[in-house]
């Protein structure tokens, strides 16, 4: 009796998959350098051949501003094309004339059909670089559902990812994202793309940060820094000095945090405000930063440290629309709200940093000797760090002043009995 599924393969002209060994020499893929520095830093160094990038952000943030630039950077040396689905083709014009890159020899057009642009691309002569603005417009003729739906998104993203991958064409994908902040669409697409980047940045700011998520050609949670201009998006290679450019040193409630942003040092200022609340229920309003982290160092300063704020409203800002994720923050969220509440100034020429623990212990974080280096290079003369350890204390640039736990913080921050002092009740 002949056995289930035999000769199957046979006849649907599969093809045994061929199986290579782990100890080959890998090619190492070239980059293609765009020289726009801050792009190439989160990119890993540049662009690499028959890579796709899924790039996402807010409407107006200057998506389609950064990569036209990119485009007409790269134009010089490779064939590039820019294709919209959302925009004519004079629309495009007027905003590179804009940018002074009108010369630039960038190929345009204004296409939604996927097998069009496919064919654009398979074509001989067909571009090294390709951006496509958006995704969500994109459209595959044997579908019958809108487009942006899960179902056109998904075809369209894998058609022109194959096409990339057989002719080695990096391919630039701009997408559109909920109210959420995620990109729009199924998930499995940025599954689907080499490199995923966001763009953020709040409207009333002048900064842009490009933030990549996933990277296969390089490290993840690097960001480069811009500033929005009349002439488009320059880069910003001192994003610390320029974060901290308005800084008043005199003021309570502000704190110099120094962070770790991929394998950057970057400096920024916490603001605090604790202050009686008209309400029954008082308002926690966080903006760049985790709010479930705010309510568990303040959790950690009342239980802690006596430190009495459930009356009154909490409202946290990181000065300059930048948004941080590592937990080294706490130390410097916990200084500024106790400088609020107290109305003592941190030290001006301070930087601090630290992750605060549940039992109100300040935890060591990581590469604190590049935190130091940051601070000691923008004149900072001393830093509120964890404790060390005692092999890794060399000769510091700054004094160092090292807090065990949390309520450390409450002397340094009491010590001025002129200022007139906030609601702090400490133990015993």
């Amino acid at each position: 009796m002949r056995e289930v599924g035999a000769g199957r393969g046979a006849r649907t002209g599969a093809r045994r998959v061929e199986f290579s060994d782990l100890s080959g020499n890998p090619e190492v893929a070239p980059r293609r350098v765009t020289g726009i520095a801050e792009f190439d830093r989160v990119a890993g160094g540049g662009l690499v051949r028959g890579s796709v990038v899924l790039i996402g952000g807010d409407p107006g943030i200057g998506k389609s501003t950064l990569l036209l630039q990119v485009m007409c950077r790269l134009a010089a040396d490779y064939r590039c094309a820019y294709i919209s689905g959302e925009e004519a083709i004079d629309q495009v014009r007027m905003r590179a004339t804009r940018l002074g890159t009108a010369a630039a020899p960038v190929q345009l057009a204004a296409a939604t059909n996927v097998a069009d642009i496919v064919a654009a691309l398979d074509a001989p002569g067909g571009p090294d670089f390709c951006v496509i603005d958006s995704i969500q417009t994109m459209v595959m003729d044997t579908l019958d559902s809108a487009p942006g739906t899960v179902a056109q998104v998904r075809a369209s993203a894998q058609e022109l990812i194959r096409v990339a991958k057989r002719r080695g064409t990096v391919m630039l994908l701009v997408g559109h994202v909920t109210k959420e902040g995620a990109i729009a669409g199924p998930r499995v697409l940025e599954h689907m793309v080499d490199t995923v980047l966001y763009f953020e940045g709040e409207r009333g700011h002048q900064f842009r940060i490009l933030r990549a998520v996933k990277n296969r050609f390089g490290a993840t949670d690097e960001i480069g820094v811009f500033e929005m201009t009349d002439r488009g998006l320059s880069e910003v290679p001192n994003p610390s000095a320029l974060f901290l450019a308005e800084r008043r040193g005199d003021v309570s409630g502000a704190a110099v945090f120094a962070g770790i942003e991929g394998t950057r040092p970057l400096l920024v200022e916490i603001q605090a405000l604790v202050a009686p609340s008209p309400l029954g229920t008082p308002r926690r309003a966080v903006v760049g930063w985790d709010s479930s982290r705010l309510a568990m160092v303040l959790a950690v300063l009342e239980a802690r440290c006596g430190v009495s704020v459930g009356a009154n409203d909490v409202y946290l800002n990181v000065a300059g629309g930048l948004r941080i994720n590592e937990p080294a923050a706490d130390l410097a969220v916990a200084a500024a709200l106790i400088s609020s509440l107290t109305g003592v100034p941190v030290p001006p020429d301070a930087v601090v940093f630290g992750e605060i623990g549940l039992a109100g212990e300040v935890r060591a974080v990581s590469q604190t000797e590049l935190r130091l280096k940051e601070a000691a290079k923008l004149g900072f003369a001393s830093a509120l760090v964890p404790p060390r350890a005692r092999g890794r204390r060399g000769e510091d640039a700054i004094r160092i002043l090292e807090f065990a736990e949390v309520g450390h913080l409450l002397p340094l921050l009491q010590d001025q009995p002129t200022r007139q002092p906030g609601r702090l009740v400490g133990k015993g």
